[in-house]
């Protein structure tokens, strides 16, 4: 579970306190700081971390039980009636990693700004229960070597980032990420915003069997495609539906058919005016959809992930009006081009042709609880039709 270290040492003198309040508020990790008096304030549902001057000094070995514990929970050090339950220190050469190796209650902090001190940083991440690296260079190179070295090792990896967009970088790097990180806010605003992102997950949905009961062609119109920035798996699409109140699950072209190359980054998705179901419980017509915009992929179990949009594709075509019912009576729409190289899932992740449905087939979709406003949940009254 990725975490975060709140470092106090540049916050402004006027924003401390609220900052300290909110990194409590919020349950970070940690905070870290030059004054142990400050952090002897700190309740023990955070791990107070004290920057240390100087180079690794040898403490008490700590017992191999003691140091698992501490690799595993980010939470886990706790000491002692200091008011400290980590000492920050540098190290610049394996003599120093070694001596920290040995010592207890200590993460290691190593700056990373050419070959030597990244391969101490791949040491220290395997023989530390936390290291903190800072990297000099903006390329995130360096920090895959890292978390390659260390896929392995107990201990955890924490990386400086200077704001809250680097941050959610780090997390993504090799789709694994920093375990943590340590950060400088500049108010508690974003002590709060840097929570959010710690929180921030996509959904189990829980999947509907819709049976068709009819299918209408409709004439010319608008649709939509959507290329991703991802690779779908087979039993993968995104949801879209004429009504906010539920959706299909559209499959991608990942399945090979005649005349055109399978294109596992698309959803030939729907009319212009459907919406689409995106991160946070956010509606989206697919007309707002474009390059940088972020939806759900959906697999036919309910799983979701988080899929940035490289492009949206709008073209005029023959539609096809695709008309369901849910076992409550619910009526769910979805508009789609009119041809048979565009797909539906059903039960199973069955992959369906929209232009062989029949009535009384089965098709997998999603009905929301929530009404909109603006892709927004909101409890009012509101009909569609």
């Amino acid at each position: 579970m990725r975490f975060a270290w709140i470092d106090l040492r540049d916050v402004p003198k006027a924003q401390l306190q609220a900052v300290v309040d909110a990194a409590v508020h919020t349950r970070m990790a940690g905070v870290l700081s030059a004054d142990p008096e400050l952090l002897g304030t700190l309740p023990p549902t955070v791990t107070r971390v004290l920057a240390a001057e100087g180079r690794a000094t040898a403490t008490a070995a700590p017992s191999k039980k003691s140091a698992e514990k501490e690799a595993k929970d980010p939470g886990a050090a706790k000491d002692t009636g200091t008011g400290v339950d980590l000492q920050l220190r540098r190290f610049a050469t394996q003599q120093e990693l070694d001596t920290l190796a040995v010592a207890q209650r200590v993460a290691g902090f190593v700056d990373v700004r050419d070959d030597r001190t990244l391969q101490l940083s791949c040491a220290g991440a395997m023989a530390l229960p936390y290291t903190v690296i800072h990297f000099a260079d903006p390329t995130k190179i360096p920090l895959e070597i890292v978390l390659a070295a260390a896929e392995s090792a107990e201990g955890k990896l924490v990386t400086v980032v200077g704001d809250l967009e680097e941050a959610a970088i780090v997390f993504d790097v090799l789709e694994r990420g920093s375990d943590g990180i340590l950060f400088t806010p500049r108010s508690a605003d974003e002590v709060f915003a840097l929570a959010r992102l710690l929180e921030a997950t996509t959904p189990q949905l829980k999947l509907s069997t819709l049976t068709v009961e009819s299918i209408k062609h409709v004439g010319l119109g608008d649709r939509v495609c959507v290329d991703t920035c991802s690779h779908f798996e087979e039993d993968e699409g995104i949801l879209v539906g004429s009504y906010s109140s539920g959706f299909v699950l559209c499959c991608s072209e990942t399945h090979p058919l005649p005349y055109m190359p399978t294109r596992p980054f698309r959803v030939n998705a729907g009319a212009l005016h459907s919406y689409t179901l995106g991160p946070d419980n956010r509606t989206n017509y697919l007309s707002e959809v474009g390059s940088g915009s972020a939806l759900l992929a959906v697999g036919a179990d309910g799983r979701t992930r988080r899929v940035v949009v490289g492009r949206a594709k709008l073209e005029s075509r023959p539609l096809l009006e695709i008309r369901t019912h849910a076992e409550d009576g619910r009526l769910v729409s979805l508009t789609v081009q009119d041809d048979w190289h565009v797909r539906v899932l059903g039960p199973g992740g069955k992959v369906l042709n929209v232009t062989e449905l029949q009535t009384g087939d089965e098709l997998l979709g999603y009905l929301a609880t929530d009404k909109r406003h603006v892709g927004l949940p909101i409890g009012e009254f509101c009909k569609e039709v």
